[in-house]
């Protein structure tokens, strides 16, 4: 084999591995090694949530809300982010908006408060990632859960564990 051939070669494999490389997808499920997160905190005023490891701060983020923040979720379709203390109960890795983590909403006083009106309370209610439309272009555009940009959601859905307390603040 001449030295042009060996070039030749050498040059082809170099740019098929470059090509390989090009076409690898970073994933969306990270690891995470870190203090165990103990709580999660969504304050609805200042549109802020916060990862605990118990009084310690490890993550803020700035969020979206449901398109009508103001006040506790009570019926569907209110567009309305619940208030109170809940639990992070699920997981959807397959979320129309990219990750998700599902809260425990409705509780039984949610249940009761919205069938005593002859309406239903709603339900899934996630903490997720941005929508694939534009919708997300104008703040506070959920039905009721809790937004964050999708590189973020990427570390929640591996910091946060299923069984996880989250309180929802006015």
């Amino acid at each position: 084999m001449d030295d042009s051939m060996k070039i030749t070669r050498r040059f082809t494999l170099l740019a098929g591995a470059a090509a390989l490389a090009g076409c690898a997808q970073q994933s969306k499920f990270r690891t995470y090694n870190g203090p165990e997160v103990t709580r999660v905190v969504v304050d609805k005023g200042t549109r802020e949530m916060f990862l605990l490891h118990h009084r310690r701060t490890l993550k803020r983020y700035k969020v979206d809300l449901g398109f009508a923040p103001d006040g506790h979720k009570q019926f569907e379709g209110d567009g309305r982010t619940p208030e109170g203390d809940y639990i992070i109960d699920r997981r959807n890795p397959n979320s129309a908006f990219y990750l998700s983590l599902g809260i425990s909403y409705p509780n039984a006083y949610d249940i009761a408060y919205a069938e005593a009106h002859g309406l239903s309370p709603g339900g899934d209610i996630f903490i997720h990632g941005e929508a694939t439309t534009l919708g997300f272009l104008k703040p506070d555009w959920t039905a009721g859960c809790i937004a964050v940009k999708n590189r973020e959601m990427e570390d929640v859905y591996a910091m946060v564990r299923d069984g996880t307390p989250i309180t929802l603040a006015a």
